[in-house]
């Protein structure tokens, strides 16, 4: 049963730029173009229909423009503020109704504030509010995972799933239990025909799955199985990191990470350490994969995963 809690926007110190404010409404189509030129940092693909993404450092954003306004999905970090609202105000002059965040993730979440600031609701699951008032262990990285400052919170939370009736789209937020974290939500626009994944998808490289925020192996396995289930050759997927993909895309990540758990699985049930699995390489033929997460931080992630979960 959907369960929603609503809590009031505090007020928030405003965004400075060059000594005048800057909201999502008030940059001029003008004024974005010549911000857009001069920063590349964060750039746009239009995918159709009033479709966007926003590339660059951080989680991809899906972007919905239409009579209603600006639908925006995650946030990247709180320096690229004026140029995610800089990017979108290039688009169309319509305000940003709602941000979704996928998870808690600072690359995801961290211009909730400049968003909120600017009339935004922030949208998330009951999780993501709760992990960014948390501080807790990340052992994977040996570090402290502190509280954020509440002026980043999701306003609108949902304990499962909710569904948006947008710029004449169904919006399904569908919650998908420990995948990459405990409250990761996946985005299809149904008559667009378009799958934001967040970071349950990591196009072309290993992911990183939060173990120690609620994450794991198998339930990144199912949040593709259900991703699966709804969407078709057609569908635009976005993922949390890469590039645009397609179900053919999603469904061989999928493979690739049941192989993984295949693996790593056989290896601890001969009673091999993770240091024996470690020296026999059985990621080798996945090595194009690597990138900030490599081949052995990817067994050493599942292999925590299935040891905790199992």
């Amino acid at each position: 049963m959907l369960k929603i809690s609503l809590l009031s926007t505090a007020a928030i110190a405003l965004v400075a730029c060059g000594g005048e404010t800057t909201s999502a409404q008030h940059v001029t189509k003008t004024d974005a173009a010549a911000a857009a030129a001069a920063k590349k940092d964060i750039t746009t693909q239009e995918l159709g229909n009033g479709f966007y993404m926003l590339l660059g450092p951080g989680g991809n954003i899906g972007v919905s423009v239409g009579k209603d306004g600006v639908f925006v999905i995650d946030d990247k970090f709180a320096r690229f503020s004026d140029q995610i609202i800089g990017q979108i105000s290039a688009i169309t002059d319509a305000p940003i109704r709602y941000i979704v965040n996928t998870h808690y993730h600072g690359d995801h979440t961290g211009a909730n504030a400049q968003m909120k600031e600017a009339g935004v609701v922030v949208v998330a699951h009951d999780n993501v509010r709760k992990r960014m008032g948390m501080t807790f262990e990340n052992k994977a990285f040996g570090r402290t995972t502190n509280a954020t400052d509440a002026a980043l919170w999701p306003d609108l939370t949902y304990s499962e799933n909710a569904t948006f009736h947008f710029n004449g789209h169904t919006v399904h937020a569908i919650h998908t239990p420990n995948a990459h974290t405990d409250g990761d939500s996946i985005l299809y626009f149904e008559e667009a025909n378009i799958l934001h994944m967040g970071d349950n998808f990591f196009f072309g490289l290993f992911p990183y799955i939060d173990v120690d925020g609620g994450g794991s192996l198998a339930g990144m396995i199912a949040s593709h199985g259900k991703a699966l289930g709804l969407i078709n050759d057609e569908t635009k997927v976005i993922p949390g990191h890469g590039p645009l993909a397609t179900k053919a895309d999603l469904t061989k990540t999928q493979e690739m990470l049941k192989t993984i758990e295949k693996r790593v699985k056989a290896e601890i049930a001969r009673g091999a350490s993770l240091d024996d699995i470690l020296e026999k390489d059985i990621l080798a033929d996945y090595a194009e994969y690597a990138s900030f997460i490599d081949k052995d931080n990817m067994v050493k992630i599942a292999h925590r995963s299935i040891l905790k979960n199992n």
